[in-house]
């Protein structure tokens, strides 16, 4: 079973029905217990980082995500739900994150050049730097669908693949059992698919 971690700031449809689309079984949660039993867990997100780890940390969810993490469950992170995965965020202050992959979550804004739009939302090309299973069916050209205005930083030896937008954005990333997409897969078509599908058989 696949747990949804429902805390409040995820757009938690659109990825249910395309897990339902792959024949996944799945069950959007904020109960901690449930996360336990799970043999995996996708923690999605939209909004603010300092925001979304109050609520994590308000309902115990934070450390139940964790726990399952060392515990050696697969743990997927879409968008800001892959940006909580690491260690903190400069987001409207600093602010501490589940410390799961090292790295920092910086703002576009001032690294990338003034022609190009913040936020980064549309179709990029992924890169695969490395080889990954969550990576597996991944062409040269693949595009996939982004709407963020942070990225992650301090984290080369995580970076699956990335995608340019003048800087190089970690698109795809994984530490152990612990892995992150920053664009929305459920959103990326077909590419996106396979992605899920690798998560699912991970």
């Amino acid at each position: 079973m696949i747990a949804i971690v429902d805390y409040g700031v995820g757009n938690l449809f659109s990825l249910t029905r395309s897990l339902e689309c792959l024949g996944a079984h799945t069950q959007v949660t904020g109960d901690p217990a449930v996360l336990e039993a799970a043999d995996r867990i996708i923690l999605p997100g939209v909004g603010a980082f300092g925001d979304a780890m109050a609520k994590l940390r308000a309902t115990g969810l934070d450390r139940a995500v964790a726990a399952r993490a060392a515990a050696g469950a697969a743990l997927m992170g879409i968008c800001l739900g892959m940006q909580l995965l690491f260690e903190e965020s400069e987001e409207y202050g600093r602010h501490p994150g589940l410390g799961l992959i090292p790295g920092t979550i910086r703002p576009l804004k001032g690294a990338v050049p003034l022609a190009l739009k913040v936020p980064h939302m549309g179709w990029n090309a992924l890169e695969v730097l490395r080889p990954h299973p969550l990576a597996r069916g991944l062409r040269p050209g693949d595009c996939v669908y982004y709407v963020h205005s942070y990225y992650a930083t301090g984290c080369a030896e995580a970076v699956i693949a990335s995608s340019e937008y003048g800087v190089n954005v970690p698109g795809i990333v994984a530490r152990g059992s612990v892995c992150g997409c920053q664009f929305h897969p459920e959103k990326s078509g077909k590419v996106g698919l396979n992605i899920l599908k690798a998560f699912c058989d991970i």
